[in-house]
């Protein structure tokens, strides 16, 4: 068992993994503070609080896959664009990262236990 939650979960390096944390916890704590100045308050949205710290540490391994793909897809290209542009860009799919991390991530995951047990065979 020790194996296999060493070669998922412990597949990202510990940095990469702690900065997309970083980024992962913004969204929970915009998300949880909405929530907690609504009309009903954040304890009457016992769900939302699971699936934000769900989604939190699942985010990071969403991003992995996110990014593996974006850079396949794209290769060595460069684009220039409007900085403006591409931070809402950059914003929309941290969001989407985010939100569907708990269906994403399980892709990252399986291919980081796919690619370390290859490594070590």
């Amino acid at each position: 068992m020790q194996s296999f939650l060493s070669k998922t979960f412990g597949g990202l390096t510990t940095s990469y993994y702690i900065r997309q944390l970083i980024f992962g916890s913004l969204f929970a704590i915009l998300i949880l503070s909405l929530a907690a100045h609504s009309s009903t308050g954040l304890m009457a949205k016992p769900g939302l609080i699971v699936m934000s710290i769900i989604c939190t540490l699942l985010y990071p391994y969403s991003r992995f896959v996110y990014e593996s793909v974006v850079g396949y897809v794209m290769g060595e290209n460069v684009f220039f664009v409007n900085a403006i542009l591409m931070l809402m860009v950059k914003g929309f799919t941290m969001a989407m990262c985010w939100s569907f991390a708990i269906f994403i991530a399980p892709v990252g995951l399986a291919y980081l236990y796919w690619h370390n047990s290859r490594q070590i065979s």
